[in-house]
């Protein structure tokens, strides 16, 4: 008698080819809507599924963890970061959780670096001058941005992303600080040139440009706090592509405002969907650049992670540990 599939719930719409796969080797309940699920929705799934396919729009909180059902054993994030899921209550009602890491490295990297050229260079701005009319011709004082080559970056969080955010740097001749929990390897340090901080604070005053690779944990939550941010010299600009908590959102309005930093390069935000009205009024007079979380958005980078989802699921449910579980000593 064939084995029975699993019941694998997935709550947002993922590339065709992941969910053709899904389809064929499980019991397989897509969103067709592509709309972010309710908490009640959600809970539905909890209850009846054998595996949960979550992704960042989802909050799997203690709360409805405590609703799942007995068959409930596997939450697989599609997702490297897994600041959406309570981890700790999972484990508590004996849930494995895993997530996606190492796929969306080069993507999120990529765009990191196009932000910090967009906002030194004021790449958006330019490129709203010609369709909006208000280019007049070539005039050597008009549209004047900063060379980044010679400038600091500092880069916080040196994990894989803020690695290969370093190697790209490397190429355009900014010197490479960074800051990280724990000192990188020494072999790493060097092929990277990189200098290390043991003090936050002290590289946040002696950098040009700021660049957020942490993850967004308790500990990390307002790590760039208002105090912090005061660091920051004048002529500095911050990039995130990270996690929008990390950064106190109005300090950096403040800041911007009253002409204490230089820009900023935004793909996350506090409190997203929901972006500032401070922020889009600061991007209307091109003082940041904001984009809608896209750092990790290739075709690439989601089959990857899909590939990786299922990967998990199969692990698991083969009677074996998924090579990407997640525990809470690992946040």
């Amino acid at each position: 008698m064939p084995k029975k599939k699993p019941l694998v719930f997935v709550t947002r719409r993922l590339p065709e080819i992941i969910e053709t796969r899904m389809c064929e080797l499980f019991d397989t309940r897509l969103n067709e809507t592509d709309r972010p699920l309710k908490q009640e929705e959600l809970a539905e799934a909890m209850r009846t599924a054998d595996v949960l396919v979550p992704t960042i729009t989802d909050k799997i909180d203690a709360h409805l963890i405590a609703q799942a059902g007995e068959n409930m054993k596997l939450i697989a994030n599609f997702g490297n970061g897994v600041d959406n899921i309570d981890v700790a209550s999972a484990l508590g009602r004996s849930i494995t959780v895993t997530n996606t890491p190492g796929v969306l490295t080069e993507d999120t990297a990529d765009m990191t670096m196009a932000l910090i050229l967009s906002v030194a260079r004021r790449l958006v701005e330019g490129a709203r001058a010609i369709p909006e009319g208000s280019w007049a011709g070539w005039s050597p004082t008009w549209m004047l941005g900063h060379r980044i080559t010679g400038k600091r970056l500092g880069i916080v969080g040196m994990g894989r992303i803020g690695q290969a955010l370093a190697r790209r740097a490397n190429a355009f001749g900014l010197s490479i600080h960074y800051h990280n929990r724990r000192r990188a390897p020494l072999d790493i340090e060097e092929s990277l040139e990189a200098t290390y901080w043991e003090s936050l604070d002290q590289m946040l005053a002696r950098v040009d440009i700021v660049s957020i690779h942490c993850p967004h944990t308790p500990a990390t939550y307002h790590l760039l706090s208002a105090r912090r941010l005061k660091y920051l010299r004048p002529h500095a600009i911050l990039v995130n592509t990270a996690r929008g908590e990390i950064v106190d959102e109005n300090a950096l309005v403040r800041m911007l405002e009253a002409n204490e930093m230089a820009g900023a390069g935004l793909d996350v935000f506090e409190h997203e969907p929901a972006v500032s009205p401070k922020l889009l009024k600061l991007a209307q007079s091109g003082k940041v650049t904001l984009l809608p979380h896209m750092g990790s958005a290739t075709n690439e980078g989601r089959v990857d992670m899909g590939e990786k989802v299922i990967i998990n699921i199969k692990t698991f449910m083969d009677g074996h540990r998924p090579p990407d579980r997640v525990l809470p000593s690992m946040l």
